[in-house]
């Protein structure tokens, strides 16, 4: 009789890993708590840097658990109970299934720009965030201010809930970057005429081919990069947001005022983590993502045997290396199931 997996998240993370799981012969549920499959991604037109659609990504992920994974919708867990070396998981519905491992894939929620109250969000109509912009592509809409208007300013305010700690994050989201480039130029080619500022603390560009499209942007597209932090955000008469910034490079204060400013939200760990995790007692890091048994060898692994971790659980990722940690969550999983303690090698080197 095959092993039981249950995946737990219906993200990029638990997409992947479930269809190579059951590929390699493993009975794999996946159980996702929202009606639909594949979290953020559902919210993301174009991706970074190929500018390919989203929802390619999204077909191709459905396509490996269509037939091999019992995918289990609005699944709202109870209670996960471990037996000996088993797992019983309880739904509020009713329903249970029992595991030989768990893979938990819940990834990461967007932060709450509300907690920058001096950004202006959730006050001044014209300040809005990368998420809302996104949607305005998804939607093919023309892009218009809150308030109806064509800008002819945007301000882009990176790490909006990173590196800070006034709100407890001193973490960089890895990916706040690459989407300011990748959503200016985007507003470029919509709004040729529209003026676009960037403002950064520091342009980190962590994937292949990030840098190009950095430098696409500011050759082809003339969008300006200014180093330094938003300090305060307040509304003109007309509606335009009156911005000021410290100008780092420059060594001056500097004012401009936009029509419309978006806030690179960063990544937070997802309700989700954490309600998993206070349910099982995992381990969180100081960043409040789950903690790994080691940072190097042993990434995919948690504090309680035949629990394991894939995707932005442990940390903000890119979709690329979101993909390769569920394939390398596999192997992990897979050698559990098997009989192979890589902990043991791990603790037999490092001694």
């Amino acid at each position: 009789m095959a092993k039981k997996v249950v995946v737990i998240g219906g993200g990029i993370a638990g997409m992947e890993s479930s269809a190579y799981l059951a590929e390699m012969g493993y009975d794999v549920t996946l159980l996702e708590k929202e009606n639909s499959l594949g979290g953020h991604l559902r919210n993301w037109e174009r991706l970074f840097p190929t500018m390919r659609l989203g929802q390619e990504v999204l077909d191709f992920l459905k396509l490996g658990i269509e037939t091999k994974v019992n995918v289990i919708r609005n699944a709202n867990i109870l209670k996960i109970n471990r037996i000996d070396k088993r797992f019983q998981i309880e739904l509020e519905r009713g329903a249970s299934f029992n595991a030989d491992a768990l893979l938990i894939t819940t990834g990461y929620d967007l932060f709450d720009a509300t907690k920058k109250e001096e950004y202006g969000y959730g006050i001044y109509d014209n300040v809005i965030t990368s998420a809302e912009l996104e949607k305005m592509f998804m939607e093919g809409k023309s892009i218009l201010t809150p308030t109806g208007k064509i800008p002819k300013k945007i301000g882009l305010i990176h790490c909006v809930g990173s590196r800070d700690e006034k709100v407890g994050h001193v973490y960089c989201s890895k990916v706040c970057c690459v989407t300011a480039v990748k959503q200016a130029i985007e507003l470029k080619e919509k709004l040729s005429a529209v003026e676009i500022y960037c403002f950064y603390m520091d342009m980190r560009m962590y994937g292949m081919h990030f840098e190009s499209l950095y430098k696409e942007a500011q050759e082809k597209h003339a969008i300006n990069f200014i180093r330094g932090r938003l300090s305060e955000a307040c509304e003109n008469q007309d509606q335009s947001i009156l911005i000021k910034v410290e100008d780092t490079l420059a060594g001056r204060p500097l004012k401009l005022s936009v029509d419309l400013l978006v806030l690179m939200v960063g990544f937070i760990p997802s309700k989700g983590t954490k309600e998993i995790g206070k349910l099982m007692e995992l381990e969180f890091g100081t960043n409040g993502f789950y903690k790994t048994k080691d940072q190097h060898t042993l990434t995919n692994v948690s504090n309680i045997p035949g629990v394991f971790f894939a995707g932005s659980c442990t940390g903000p990722k890119t979709i690329t290396n979101t993909v390769t940690d569920a394939r390398a969550a596999v192997t992990t999983v897979a050698s559990y199931l098997e009989g192979y303690n890589l902990e043991i090698r791990t603790k037999a080197f490092f001694q």
